[in-house]
C-alpha cells in the first residue's frame, strides 16, 4: 500500500503543479498590458503635472504591476483645450483632463462651484468639491467615466490696478470659465473667449486689457510679463474634472478596473487639490518678489463691496438650471455646506 500511494504521489503534485500553472496563464491573459493616454492641455513643465499627473500616473503604474501604463499628453497635442471632454467621451484619449467651465452651459450643476468668493482653501475645497459632485455626476456627466474634481483659486491680473469693481466697465477680460464670464458681463466687461495657452498672447497683442487666473500660472504661462498688476483676493475658484472613456475602462480586468477606482477617489482629489492648489498659491509670494510687479491689497471695505458686485451671478446660475433638475438653492447648499464641513470655505 505504502508503495503503491508513493507511486502515485508524482502524478499527485504534476497534476497541481499544471493546475497552477494553468491558474496563472489565465491571470496573466486577464491582466494583459493596456496604454492609458492621459491628455491635458497644460505645458509639461507645469505644476499640476509635477504634483498631480505624474504622481498618479506612476501610482497607477505601481498599483497595477505594470500592467497598466500611462502615456501623458500635454499640451494640447491630442486636441484644443476646450474639446477634452468630449476627447475622452468619444475615445481620441483614454483619459482627459478637463475644465467644464469651458463650454459655458453645459454642465450647470457644476458650475455651481464656481461662483465667486466661495472657497478659501483649494485642499478641503477640492475634497468638498468632489464629494459633493460625484452624486451629480452620475446624471451631468454620464457618457464618460467621472474620475474625481478638484480646484484652484484665482484673482485678476491686469496691465493697471484693479481695486473697484466697477472699474471693469469697459474693460476686455479673458474669464477663467463660463461663471467668471457672467461674472464680468453683470460688472460690465466684456469677454475675450480664448484658452490659458492662448492668453499671453491676448494681452500682448491688446486683445485682452486682464485675465482671471491662479497666482503660480500666471508665471507658468508668462502672463505676468503682459499683466504686471495682481489684485489681492480670492475672487473665484476654477474647477477641473479627470474622466476617462467608458469603453476603455471597461476592457480592463478585475483588478485593473479596481486599481483605477482606487486612484478615481476622494482621497486623489483633496492630494491634487491641496498640492497643486497650494503649489498656485504659493505663487503670490513669488510674484511678490519680482521686479516691476504689483500686488494690488484691497481694504475689507473694498472687498465687501466686490462681494455685492457680484451677488447678480448667483441668480443667473440659479435661471440657468434645467427645469425638472435639482432645486437650485439646493445644490448650491449642499456645496456649500460641504464646503464648511471640510474647513474650505471663504
Amino acid at each position: 500500500m505504502k508503495t503503491k500511494l508513493f507511486a502515485h504521489r508524482p502524478c499527485g503534485v504534476l497534476a497541481l503543479a499544471l493546475s497552477t500553472m494553468l491558474a496563472a496563464s489565465a491571470a496573466n491573459a486577464q491582466e494583459r498590458k493596456v496604454e492609458l493616454r492621459f491628455a491635458n492641455w497644460l505645458p509639461a513643465q507645469h505644476a499640476l503635472a509635477k504634483t498631480g499627473f505624474e504622481p498618479w500616473a506612476k501610482s497607477v503604474e505601481a498599483a497595477s504591476d505594470g500592467t497598466i501604463k500611462v502615456m501623458l499628453f500635454p499640451a494640447q497635442q491630442l486636441g484644443k483645450a476646450a474639446d477634452h471632454y468630449d476627447m475622452a467621451r468619444d475615445g481620441i484619449a483614454d483619459m482627459s483632463w478637463v475644465s467644464p467651465g469651458y463650454q459655458a452651459g453645459r454642465f450647470p450643476i457644476f458650475a455651481a462651484s464656481e461662483l465667486p468668493f466661495q472657497a478659501a482653501d483649494p485642499g478641503p475645497g477640492s475634497a468638498a468639491l468632489d464629494g459633493w459632485y460625484r452624486k451629480y455626476a452620475e446624471q451631468e456627466m454620464s457618457d464618460v467615466k467621472f474620475c474625481f474634481a478638484h480646484m484652484h483659486i484665482g484673482t485678476l491680473h491686469s496691465k493697471k490696478p484693479i481695486t473697484d469693481p466697477e472699474q471693469i466697465r469697459g474693460m476686455k477680460i479673458r474669464p477663467a470659465n463660463g461663471t467668471v464670464a457672467q461674472m464680468v458681463t453683470t460688472l460690465g466687461g466684456s469677454n475675450v473667449q480664448v484658452s490659458a495657452p492662448e492668453s499671453r498672447d491676448a494681452l500682448d497683442k491688446g486683445v485682452a486689457d486682464a485675465i482671471t487666473f491662479p497666482w503660480n500660472s500666471t508665471v507658468a504661462f508668462n502672463v505676468h510679463r503682459a499683466a504686471s498688476f495682481h489684485t489681492d483676493m480670492r475672487l473665484y475658484n476654477a474647477s477641473f474634472v479627470w474622466v476617462m472613456n467608458k469603453a476603455w475602462y471597461q476592457r480592463l480586468s478585475d483588478k485593473q478596473r479596481s486599481v483605477i477606482d482606487d486612484h478615481c477617489s476622494n482621497t486623489w482629489a483633496a492630494r491634487v487639490g491641496k498640492d497643486w492648489g497650494g503649489e498656485e498659491d504659493a505663487g503670490r509670494d513669488k510674484i511678490a518678489a519680482m521686479k516691476d510687479q504689483t500686488i494690488v491689497a484691497l481694504t475689507p471695505e473694498q472687498l465687501d463691496k466686490w462681494k455685492q458686485a457680484v451677488r447678480p451671478v448667483y441668480d443667473q446660475w440659479a435661471r440657468s438650471m434645467p427645469a425638472g433638475g435639482p432645486d437650485a438653492q439646493q445644490v448650491l447648499k449642499a456645496y456649500q455646506d460641504e464646503l464648511a464641513s471640510r474647513g474650505g470655505k471663504l
